[in-house]
């Protein structure tokens, strides 16, 4: 999927903002502060009903209006460089609208039909993220790598998000029996055996989909950074390896009625990226951990495509930070590579301009205190 249009209201300081014509790479470029970044907010918005700053909702608000909204029209494949009415793509397009007030309420429309879960907008708009807190695939806790990893099975394994809602209820209703006390053993020994059926289900469908992503991920940055050669991508499904997910509950189950919560799963699950037998956390310095994490979305992006799934959109924030000109240019050749649509800020629209390849057409845009203007170099 891809945006061909974009209008975002109140959106921080985005009061009003309509953007047409939308093209494989759209660079935002301005000076700090500028609204750079709200653009990117606004399209995470509309692909996941929230920003990826992970703050609340009412900070993301503009502070003088009771609501942001963010439409958009998504098609396939974006219609070709020359517009020509008779053009196949041009003008066809799935509408999707999402809305967000002080409250937390979400109102999210595709199609015009209003829907309930953000799964769907997922689904519709799939958006790969590379920012400053892309980091924290490195370096943060356990949580940010299992969504990672979440992404991709969700976007290829259909039946996984129907297994990992049912796991989250199970966990939740075991787990308020065992701070109960006094437990009824049927009702527990209910929830513990659809706990371990479906947490199965889900490690399984983990282990296929890693099993396909450390390969892509090596062979990506073999391109990227050759120099890291000893790099590795280890993945622990959160019990002993040995046991079944059944028999690693039962061999629990002193511990969880004493401690009140279930110990092993795949809540507890996780994914390491080593360099020469070491944590790259510890090792690495901040320009390469940068480029590894631009590997991991590269390579979800590249699966995804390649198991005809479709092609997810990247939104990059501040590419060059962290990256000299050589390495921009090869993350910036792998995007191409991969006709994924891309919205990059950088401060200096040179930045970008020198290291994207010329074959590719840039829509270039400034934005100033809140202003997103198309930019031409005439």
């Amino acid at each position: 999927m891809a945006l061909t249009q974009l209008q975002i209201s109140n959106v921080r300081n985005l009061q009003q903002v309509r953007l047409q014509g939308l093209k494989g790479v759209n660079v935002f470029f301005g000076c700090n502060g500028s609204g750079k970044t709200s653009v990117l907010e606004s399209i995470h918005l509309l692909g996941m009903a929230r920003s990826f700053r992970g703050s609340s909702v009412k900070s993301l608000i503009n502070h003088e209006s009771p609501s942001c909204t963010v439409f958009g029209t998504t098609v396939l494949d974006l219609p070709p460089p020359v517009a020509d009415e008779g053009a196949a793509g041009v003008g066809v397009g799935t509408p999707v609208g999402v809305q967000r007030n002080r409250s937390g309420e979400a109102q999210i429309k595709i199609g015009g039909r209003a829907v309930r879960t953000v799964a769907e907008l997922a689904e519709q708009l799939p958006l790969q993220v590379i920012t400053a807190e892309s980091f924290g695939l490195l370096t943060g806790a356990p949580g940010a790598r299992r969504q990672y990893l979440d992404w991709g099975v969700f976007h290829v394994e259909h039946q996984f998000f129907g297994q990992w809602q049912r796991f989250q209820r199970s966990i939740k209703q075991r787990n308020n029996l065992l701070r109960r006390g006094k437990i009824s053993d049927q009702e527990l020994t209910a929830w513990t055996r659809d706990l371990a059926q479906t947490g199965t289900a889900i490690s399984e469908y983990r282990k296929g989909y890693f099993q396909i992503l450390a390969p892509c991920f090596k062979e990506i940055m073999a391109r990227l950074a050759p120099s890291l050669g000893a790099l590795e991508l280890r993945y622990q499904q959160g019990w002993d390896r040995q046991l079944s997910y059944s028999e690693a509950l039962a061999q629990g189950f002193t511990a969880d009625t004493e401690q009140g919560y279930t110990h092993s799963g795949p809540q507890r699950a996780d994914i390491r990226v080593m360099s020469g037998g070491h944590l790259a956390a510890e090792t690495l310095s901040r320009g390469q951990q940068k480029l590894v994490v631009c590997g991991l979305k590269l390579a979800q992006g590249r699966l995804m495509a390649q198991l005809g799934r479709g092609k997810c959109t990247y939104l990059i924030d501040d590419l060059p930070s962290e990256l000299d000109n050589a390495h921009s240019l090869l993350v910036c050749e792998l995007l191409a590579s991969m006709d994924a649509q891309v919205f990059v800020t950088c401060i200096d629209q040179r930045e970008i301009r020198s290291v994207w390849p010329e074959s590719e057409e840039l829509a270039m845009f400034h934005v100033e205190q809140g202003v997103v203007r198309r930019h031409s170099e005439e």
